[in-house]
């Protein structure tokens, strides 16, 4: 029933004059298929470009669309010599396809557990400061108290964890809080905190703290800019008029804790990863006393009450429930 009364949510809401007759029409023109394709084409801005993604034909795309244009009585995209625009009513088809689909997905999810009898599978995405601190104890406990539940694992920067939560390609998120505009439900998980790493014979080794912008004179070696540390640190350089001075940029802790050693520059990061590498490559850690440098890591689905039982029960263990 969920993913019916979400396909006719979105019938109803689109603004279009259904004829007598027409509502058997227009449910067997909105089906799933069709739905992603237009989604597709809206977010990748040609036809040509979305055909290519979804291994279709641009024809059979195109088609598709005017038989949605057609049967809602509603011009959907604007056509321009660079590709295709939504319009106001397909921006809004874009917003309802995404929740009537998110709906069947969930029926097929929730379906797993029937599938896999007592077991399941999980899909969780988690940014790398959750892995490399909190995530493998906590989730081998699950694993030996849970055999027969499969966990996929992805790791991904903060934004893009709460991205494919909010596109149902993860189960659960694990990001650090950072602003994104999804309609998920979050609870709280973990703390950490960030601190500065510097070579032992760097000039602001001594220090026992410091504040970021004293820091903004010396090179960095920083991390990918989709990543949450690095975002933070831009915004708060710009706070102060500067940039983030990167001499280079790795993708990980584990290299940027090398270069650091190496004398390439400074580095901002999780102060129980740095601790795990300071006395092996002789890094100093230097306290940070701006507030962003406490941070929260949250867990994140979309409704915990749709989720599947194992899904359920993952959450429940990570929040100590």
């Amino acid at each position: 029933m969920a993913g019916r009364s979400g396909v006719l949510s979105l019938i109803l809401r689109t603004g279009a004059l259904l004829k007598p007759n027409s509502l058997r029409d227009v449910m067997a023109t909105l089906d799933p298929l069709s739905l992603r394709l237009f989604v597709s084409v809206a977010q990748a801005g040609t036809i040509a470009a979305a055909a290519e993604r979804e291994h279709i034909a641009a024809a059979a795309i195109s088609k598709r669309i005017s038989e949605i244009e057609a049967t809602l009585g509603v011009a959907l995209l604007r056509r321009t010599n660079k590709g295709v625009m939504p319009t106001a009513a397909g921006e809004r088809l874009v917003t309802l396809a995404h929740r009537a689909l998110h709906e069947l997905d969930d029926i097929a999810v929730q379906m797993r557990d029937y599938a896999n009898g007592v077991g399941g599978l999980i899909r969780l995405a988690a940014n790398v400061s959750s892995v490399v601190q909190f995530l493998p104890r906590e989730v081998q406990a699950f694993a030996a108290q849970h055999p027969r539940i499969q966990i996929q694992f992805e790791e991904k920067a903060s934004t893009g964890v709460v991205k494919a939560v909010a596109d149902n390609a993860a189960d659960i998120g694990v990001f650090t809080a950072v602003p994104h505009g999804y309609d998920l439900q979050t609870f709280p998980y973990h703390r950490d905190c960030l601190t500065l790493v510097t070579p032992a014979d760097h000039a602001l080794a001594h220090h026992e703290t410091i504040a970021f912008a004293d820091t903004l004179d010396f090179e960095y070696v920083g991390l990918p800019p989709d990543t949450a540390i690095s975002q933070q640190l831009a915004r708060a350089a710009h706070a102060r008029g500067r940039p983030v001075n990167l001499r280079i940029q790795v993708t990980g802790y584990d290299a940027q804790c090398l270069m650091i050693a190496a004398g390439l520059g400074l580095g901002v990061m999780p102060r129980a990863v740095a601790q795990q590498q300071a006395a092996r490559l002789g890094l100093a850690l230097v306290e940070l006393t701006d507030a962003w440098a406490e941070r929260d890591l949250l867990l994140a689905v979309r409704s915990l009450d749709a989720l599947p039982v194992a899904c359920r029960m993952l959450v429940a263990h990570l929040r100590g429930t």
